[in-house]
């Protein structure tokens, strides 16, 4: 498998309509807004769907959610234990450090990826790695609407001990969701990086798979199926390890605008001369 030697930049236009994309847990759940009403998501729940995805083809990931753990292992300590020869290394201040993020990004895609911080209690090695992989968070186009209600439980979670044949009181809570937006997300793949942790043109690929089927298995109450589309995925690849032009400026070749609600946003995207531009609807 070859190395990535060519530096990439994606863009990800993806829909959220009567949908949570991302709750924050210090706003009683509530969408994520900026001070202007503009909704956000997180770089962190991007990567975690991205996670996700990579995990059901069947790459092997470090940081798994507990509920969709493939192994054994509560932990990440336990999980990066798990390979003998790397927690040889972690229980050992004398080990080659470059050897064991080696072996890590070897071992699991996300770590190539993204990078990670190896520094468990009571291990004796600490390693730290950068991954080639950047993602923004997310921003909407417009600022949202936020609709919020009141809901009801009204089945007992526990038995009334007093008096078992007597239903408890009705529990009430709140939902909240973004009537409509547009969110746009940027990324970028660094090739220098890339040599480092072994990511690969393979890799790459595999990564453009996810971002165009992001949304796929990912339904929950707050986001039932259907309600959140990636509408495209813009992939351009530079002809060199240090890029055309910065990152930045490609990203504004992208120009987005939000329409009425049941229409496709408008598109556009300027052409960058030097540079291989790939659109890719979503799936």
């Amino acid at each position: 498998m070859t190395v990535l030697q060519n530096k990439i930049d994606f863009s990800v236009v993806f829909t959220v309509t009567k949908a949570n994309p991302n709750g924050d847990p210090l706003n009683g759940n509530r969408p994520r807004q900026d001070y202007m009403g503009h909704g956000e998501v997180s770089d962190v729940a991007i990567k975690r769907k991205i996670r996700n995805r990579l995990q059901d083809e069947g790459e092997s990931i470090f940081v798994q959610s507990d509920d969709r753990r493939t192994d054994t292992h509560r932990s990440l300590k336990d999980r990066a234990e798990s390979v003998e020869e790397l927690k040889k290394m972690l229980n050992d201040a004398r080990a080659d450090e470059e050897e064991a993020a080696r072996l890590a990004c070897r071992q699991w895609y996300d770590v190539r990826a993204f990078g990670q911080v190896f520094a468990f209690k009571n291990n004796k090695l600490s390693i730290g790695i950068r991954g080639p992989v950047s993602i923004h968070s997310a921003t909407s186009i417009e600022p949202v609407d936020v609709t919020s209600m009141q809901i009801t439980k009204s089945v007992n979670s526990v038995t009334n001990e007093k008096n078992p044949g007597e239903k408890t009181s009705d529990t009430m809570g709140m939902k909240h969701r973004v009537d409509y937006g547009v969110y746009v997300f940027h990324g970028s793949i660094n090739p220098q990086l890339a040599e480092k942790t072994g990511f690969t043109e393979e890799d790459a690929e595999k990564l453009k798979r996810a971002l165009i089927t992001l949304f796929e298995n990912d339904a929950s109450s707050a986001r039932p199926d259907g309600s959140m589309e990636v509408i495209r995925v813009v992939w351009w690849r530079h002809p060199s390890k240090h890029g055309t032009y910065s990152s930045a400026k490609v990203h504004r070749a992208l120009k987005v605008k939000q329409t009425q609600q049941g229409q496709p946003p408008e598109i556009t995207i300027e052409q960058l001369e030097g540079i291989i531009c790939e659109v890719h609807d979503g799936i």
